[in-house]
């Protein structure tokens, strides 16, 4: 039902165009690279026939709501620069990489993303995460967010973590090894 996004895919070739609320299945069932940043895209109903998707990137639309969980075969997301209220992942258990920074998240369901090794999350309203189910997970940037405590305990593949400007109390590195450390950036909290 979005033009813009329909314009997106006529731009890309995927669609013959007139603008006229479809695509064929056919056409855009075997894409596995969608690049449609700053398209000005409000509404992404359709994906879920993007049934090959392995690289979505739609930073900077115009997304409040965004459900990839019938892309099963993503590996890469980033959904960054968007007004997104409400982001759904589960189910994507090869996902590799997801960037959500700079959104309007103030929850995220990460536990059946078992795969992920990158997780950004950058300025947002998140203030709790679990992330004990993610322990591939090799770097976490959460900076500029309402976190009050980050259990990573289980995330013993864990090398880079940014966790500067939260709220946080209660940190748990337990388990970590230091030597693998690469980067550890925690300051402004209480």
């Amino acid at each position: 039902p979005d033009d813009n996004f329909e314009q997106a895919l006529i731009n890309l070739g995927y669609d013959t165009g007139p603008i006229n609320d479809s695509v064929l299945t056919a056409n855009i069932s075997s894409v596995s690279n969608l690049l449609i940043g700053f398209s000005n895209i409000s509404d992404l109903t359709g994906i879920e026939d993007f049934a090959a998707l392995s690289d979505l990137s739609c930073w900077g639309n115009q997304l409040t709501t965004l459900d990839v969980s019938q892309n099963t075969n993503l590996i890469q997301l980033d959904c960054s620069g968007n007004p997104l209220t409400n982001l759904n992942v589960t189910g994507l258990t090869a996902l590799l990489w997801m960037y959500t920074d700079f959104c309007q998240l103030t929850s995220l369901d990460v536990s059946t993303n078992i795969s992920l090794e990158e997780l950004d999350f950058e300025v947002n309203q998140i203030s709790s995460i679990d992330l004990s189910n993610n322990t591939a997970l090799i770097s976490l940037y959460c900076t500029l967010n309402q976190l009050t405590s980050l259990d990573l305990s289980l995330n013993t593949a864990l090398e880079f973590l940014m966790c500067r400007d939260n709220q946080l109390t209660c940190l748990n590195l337990k388990n970590i090894d230091q030597q693998n450390m690469t980067g550890f950036i925690a300051y402004n909290n209480p």
